[in-house]
């Protein structure tokens, strides 16, 4: 039987098997054993795969991907976002490399990748998908491209993701693992589990991990706490943008509104909605500009320093050099995160959008 055909077996026995108390334990070691043969199979198909891979260095202030199945529109969505020259054809693989562009945008330098469509099966190696997944794990920002026509597209790009250890619009959970020598496994937490503790010391043992101490701060589900053990997976904001509206008659895009409420709908070879997208990736990225002032002088306002929303004074510092922090003596902060004009800050002190800066050093 293969790695495939196992998956599938596993998958088929977790469907038909009731989930209560009594068979909870048999489901996560079923899981567990899901997560493990889907790393195998990836292995497996990296490889197999040999050759050279995609390889591209990280530039600007994010690294955005556009994902979609072939012939969705990436390509044209690209070159209308930066200028880059992707080839555009009306066949299917015509991108079969990674290809680049910058986008300026609101001060902020945004590298966008286009990469060759996903297909079902890339999460196994199929066209390409490994070299392509490594792309998108290395992103800030995931934006599928539909195509107006098939929607149904989203659903099976989600789940390649997925099963490739990416996880979508929502945070690691707050679980700590530590590994010990001897003592079994005690398991802390700060809230009422729905997870008894047999069946996390269960999944555990799967992994061959008998001695660990457990701390668990959040709400957490059996895949949740299989990712935590795994240790690779990635997690990426994204958002949907459906392209070719200007091909469609009204009832379709009626219907792509109400299935993708959140999701913005443009025609990228037409432009339509180009400038939306452009904000749209801005504002997804959670981009805040902090303008910098010398002391004594006026502020930079012509060129932000672009951080992330929850960015604090010692991160700027950070940033600036890497001596600001062991050599930060105060600043002085104008803004929505000052208490008042002028206000003096520690290296702690979180700023907001549109903050004036001084930071003042030890000479």
């Amino acid at each position: 039987m293969s790695v495939e055909d196992e998956i599938a077996t596993i998958e088929k026995e977790i469907r038909d098997t009731p989930y209560n108390k009594a068979t909870s334990h048999h489901i996560g070691k079923l899981k567990a054993k899901i997560a493990k043969l889907r790393e195998e199979l990836q292995k497996r198909a990296s490889a197999k795969g040999g050759g050279e891979g995609y390889s591209v260095k990280k530039s600007g202030h994010a690294t955005v991907t556009l994902v979609g199945f072939p012939s969705v529109g990436k390509s044209t969505l690209l070159n209308k976002l930066t200028g880059a020259k992707s080839e555009i054809g009306a066949y299917e693989f015509t991108t079969l490399d990674v290809i680049p562009g910058v986008l300026e945008h609101n001060g902020a330098t945004i590298q966008i990748l286009d990469v060759p469509g996903l297909v079902r099966g890339a999460a196994s190696g199929r066209g390409r998908g490994k070299e392509v997944i490594a792309v998108v794990r290395n992103s800030d920002l995931v934006v599928f491209v539909l195509d107006v026509f098939q929607t149904q597209h989203y659903e099976v790009l989600k789940q390649e993701l997925y099963d490739a250890g990416v996880r979508l619009d929502t945070t690691p959970p707050d679980v700590v693992i530590k590994r010990q020598d001897r003592g079994g496994i005690p398991i802390s937490t700060t809230l009422d589990l729905e997870l008894p503790d047999d069946l996390i010391k269960a999944v555990l043992g799967e992994y061959k991990i008998h001695n660990a101490h457990v701390l668990i701060r959040d709400h957490i589900n059996l895949d949740e706490l299989i990712d935590v053990i795994m240790l690779n997976r990635v997690y990426i904001p994204s958002v949907v943008v459906i392209n070719k509206v200007d091909l469609a008659d009204e009832a379709t895009i009626q219907k792509c509104r109400e299935n993708f409420p959140d999701a913005l709908l443009i025609s990228a070879n037409e432009g339509e909605n180009v400038e939306k997208v452009k904000d749209l990736i801005y504002d997804s990225l959670d981009f805040i500009r902090v303008y910098l002032k010398p002391q004594g002088e006026a502020a930079d306002m012509d060129e932000p320093l672009i951080i992330t929303y929850g960015s604090t004074i010692g991160d700027v510092c950070d940033h600036l050099h890497r001596d600001f922090r062991n050599k930060f003596r105060y600043a002085q902060i104008w803004g929505d995160s000052a208490k008042h004009p002028g206000q003096r800050a520690g290296l702690e002190h979180t700023l907001e959008d549109g903050d004036i800066l001084t930071v003042i050093i030890q000479k």
